[in-house]
């Protein structure tokens, strides 16, 4: 149990629809208690089928983004590289195998059992295989898709998913690189493996001389009535990570111009323009998974894992959308997750859709940098983990 309870009031400008507007928002101060949330972390722990993975997000399927599902919604989870075998007597399975990513659809708002079920596709022979893979006039034959966020748009009812193009490459720390940007639509009414999806490139990337990499898609925030949103004005915002830095940026388009990249403009630090390179860093110290929810009170809750990969789950209040954001808040300490030295965490973010009114449930992602020889022994370790923060 922690409480929080900073008393600063700040003097800031909250910019809405490109201009700023002086006025008193309180940027620190915020009062909150959080706990495990071991009922959301138990529906993952899996020992049949999909058993582990990274990359969560959650989407709900009547495109109310901004409230909890209801008891006869359906939410759709997508994961980014996930295991797909089997766990028996506390030990993996011959035949096991990491696919790139996967989906699960949850019946209701409660993290039971039996109402979630898992999806992936298969290849010729049968074996399991990614359910999104890279088909694109960039795409190479070895790139492999990672997802970031994804939402229902009002307009057409369609399901948009960011696909990030990856590939393996020698050189670097971590042995992949990001090299561009897609987006994935689902159309009305499709249901897994969705054959009937279509992919589009996008300028979404971004390629410094330094060869640090930004891409938008590392969380949605869609500011419609449709959605949910408590104080709409009609726009869905993407936001953007770059750099070692683990910079945010912000890009808007009104849903009807969803896939017209003409149409979409980048928040420059004071107004919205065209030019995707003139977009500005509005926070730093984020991570590449990230969400940004409305909270009670009328502000923002920016939740990310602090730096990237560390063990605080993070937390900035924004004055909007865009900002200005405030100082890093500390939600949780994820130390004790790290039974072995090799455990990292990465990626914490919101699901307001598993979420109750004023609370956010939040999940943040294990991995091991020694990945089989850690999963033979501690083989449930690659799935997320949640906490609840309410707020009071």
């Amino acid at each position: 149990m922690k409480k929080l309870a900073l008393l600063c009031i700040i003097i800031c400008c909250a910019m809405h629809n490109g201009s700023a507007q002086t006025t008193a928002v309180n940027l620190t101060d915020i009062k909150f208690t959080v706990t495990e949330a071991p009922e959301w972390s138990a529906l993952l722990k899996r020992d049949k089928g999909w058993f582990g993975g990274d990359g969560i997000y959650t989407i709900p399927l009547n495109g109310m983004e901004g409230r909890q599902a209801n008891p006869n919604d359906k939410v759709l989870f997508i994961f980014s590289d996930s295991m797909i075998g089997q766990i028996k007597d506390g030990a993996m399975q011959p035949g096991y195998k990491m696919i790139h990513n996967a989906v699960a659809i949850l019946d209701g708002n409660k993290p039971l059992g039996n109402k979630i079920k898992f999806y992936w596709d298969t290849d010729a022979k049968g074996q399991a295989e990614s359910l999104f893979i890279p088909k694109t006039p960039q795409t190479d034959s070895v790139d492999y898709y990672w997802l970031g966020d994804g939402f229902v748009n009002e307009n057409n009812h369609a399901t948009y998913i960011f696909g990030y193009r990856v590939r393996n490459v020698s050189s670097g720390a971590f042995g992949f690189r990001e090299v561009g940007n897609t987006l994935i639509k689902i159309p009305a009414g499709s249901k897994p493996p969705f054959r009937n999806l279509t992919q589009m490139d996008t300028h979404l990337y971004l390629l410094d001389e330094k060869a640090d990499i930004g891409s938008f898609g590392a969380g949605v925030y869609v500011n419609t009535k449709g959605a949910g949103a408590p104080k709409p004005d009609g726009y869905i915002y993407t936001y953007g990570v770059r750099g070692m830095a683990k910079n945010l940026m912000v890009a808007r388009v009104l849903p009807a111009d969803f896939e017209n990249m003409r149409k979409w403009t980048f928040w420059d630090g004071a107004n919205w323009v065209n030019d995707i390179a003139r977009a500005a860093n509005i926070t730093d110290g984020v991570s590449n998974e990230l969400s940004v929810s409305a909270l009670p009170d009328g502000r923002y809750a920016l939740v990310f894992q602090h730096g990237g990969m560390s063990t605080t789950v993070g937390m900035r209040i924004g004055a909007s959308p865009v900002g200005p954001f405030g100082p890093i808040i500390k939600l949780w300490d994820c130390k004790p997750d790290l039974i072995e030295k090799t455990f990292v965490v990465y990626n914490a973010k919101a699901h307001p859709s598993l979420s109750a009114p004023g609370e956010l449930i939040i999940s943040y992602n294990i991995n091991s940098v020694e990945f089989i020889k850690d999963l033979n022994v501690h083989p449930n370790l690659y799935r997320p983990r949640f906490i609840r923060v309410k707020f009071e």
